[in-house]
């Protein structure tokens, strides 16, 4: 064999070698519950009916009849690759589900670029809380906050619909009468869903918080236009 029709052979097996290759390494991320980025209609994280999100334009879809804070789904979804904190909620008609990303899975955030996330978090390098002030002090009574925190994302379309699915998918696995499953890891709805979670860890009865709650989930997953207040705020005795 010359040595032309031997070098011609030897790049044609590496070629091949390189395509079965990045086909397995493509298949190992669709199929690896650690990537949610692969952005494919093969992906079987996909293969299901969305699990997510409205079905319908049913105004009052979210005018629930009464909610309550899951601690065992809460756990199950904060188990998740890619999610640091879970609250979830489960009321008559929906599952509501907000959430804390961190570094754990890739493709969390449906878009790139660091618009997606609400932190900085450029002061853990300095010493310090927040960076811009050189402050140490952050409000312990929040969960998601500005500076050197956990992430959260400000429209639920910044994160991924893979893990969107995901979530979706594990909440309806324990949940099956759920019409709906809405998740944000917006960081106003984040810290506004833990103060409900602290009133049902501090075994409070949550029916006087329904209408609370569903101004929270109208204005967030729905089209409310009322300004939802933090339980805190609302506690708050007149001066």
């Amino acid at each position: 064999m010359s040595s032309a029709r031997r070098s011609c052979l030897l790049i044609g097996i590496a070629l091949t070698l390189g395509l079965l290759s990045a086909c397995n390494y493509k298949s190992y991320f669709q199929k690896s519950t650690q990537d949610y980025g692969s952005r494919t209609v093969n992906d079987p994280k996909m293969s299901q009916t969305r699990s997510y999100g409205a079905y319908t334009a049913d105004p009052k879809q979210h005018e629930n009849r009464y909610f309550e804070y899951s601690s065992a789904l809460s756990n199950k979804v904060a188990a998740l690759p890619g999610i640091n904190t879970a609250l979830v909620f489960l009321t008559d008609k929906n599952a509501y589900v907000a959430i804390m990303t961190d570094w754990s899975a890739t493709g969390t955030k449906a878009t790139g670029g660091p618009r997606s996330r609400e932190q900085d978090n450029t002061g853990t390098t300095e010493g310090v809380y927040n960076v811009n002030n050189g402050s140490p002090k952050w409000d312990n009574r929040q969960v998601a906050t500005p500076y050197n925190s956990y992430f959260t994302h400000k429209d639920p379309s910044d994160l991924s619909s893979e893990l969107r699915q995901v979530i979706g998918t594990k909440v309806r696995e324990h949940f099956s009468r759920a019409q709906e499953v809405h998740i944000s890891a917006n960081r106003e709805f984040v810290n506004q869903s833990l103060e409900f979670a602290k009133e049902a860890w501090l075994k409070k009865p949550l029916a006087p918080l329904t209408k609370d709650f569903n101004t929270l989930v109208q204005y967030t997953f729905g089209t409310g236009n009322e300004i939802p207040l933090p339980l805190y705020l609302k506690k708050k005795p007149n001066p």
